[in-house]
């Protein structure tokens, strides 16, 4: 007798947005729970989706410096839990404002804050079960230049420089720009 293996569909850190998902500019972090300085670029994020509201999305990526920051793996995982009910962002703000205090009991605590009604998440914190998927954004961070935290990419451009906000916003306005170039460069196109 065959047993039919039950195949469980995880929803990736890659595709879980927040602003609108129609947007045709991205900002995307790598970034972890525990750094300060992660923490103040946070703010930084929502006033940019404030401002730019409708106009960009924002994508976090885990990128959990271990050697210094020992809890911020086990958080990682907490915020990918949470995005399997929809949670990521309410927990994502929950995790950076109680950045000193990211205990696995205290990452339960949080979960029940932001809203998680998974009875399993404690055991699925212990038991690593989205351990992968911080792993893979770590991983692809490596890959594509990532050495700190954190680092900011706008449409897939490494943004150089500390995050500030005039810095992303500058960014984010050249995209822009380069945006509305190119429905106008297919109109021109067409007519010849």
């Amino acid at each position: 007798m065959a047993f039919k293996k039950e195949i469980v569909e995880i929803i990736e850190p890659r595709d879980v947005f927040v602003g609108n998902p129609k947007a045709e500019v991205t900002l995307e972090e790598f970034g972890e729970y525990e750094s300060e300085v992660c923490a103040k670029a946070n703010e930084v994020v929502k006033k940019l989706l404030e401002d730019y509201d409708g106009k960009i999305r924002f994508n976090f990526r885990h990128f959990p410096l271990t050697k210094i920051h020992q809890r911020s793996l086990k958080a990682g995982e907490a915020a990918v839990a949470t995005a399997q009910e929809g949670k990521f962002w309410e927990m994502h703000n929950i995790l950076f404002a109680n950045r000193r205090n990211l205990g696995t009991t205290s990452l339960k605590l949080h979960s029940k804050e932001a809203g998680v009604k998974n009875k399993r998440f404690l055991d699925d914190l212990v038991n690593a079960t989205y351990g992968w998927q911080v792993q893979g954004d770590l991983k692809e961070g490596i890959d594509r230049g990532v050495k700190d935290v954190p680092t900011f990419f706008v449409n897939g451009t490494l943004i150089k420089g500390k995050p500030t906000y005039e810095e992303l916003s500058k960014a984010i306005d050249a995209e822009l720009k380069k945006v509305k170039k190119k429905p106008a460069a297919k109109k021109s196109l067409s007519k010849a």
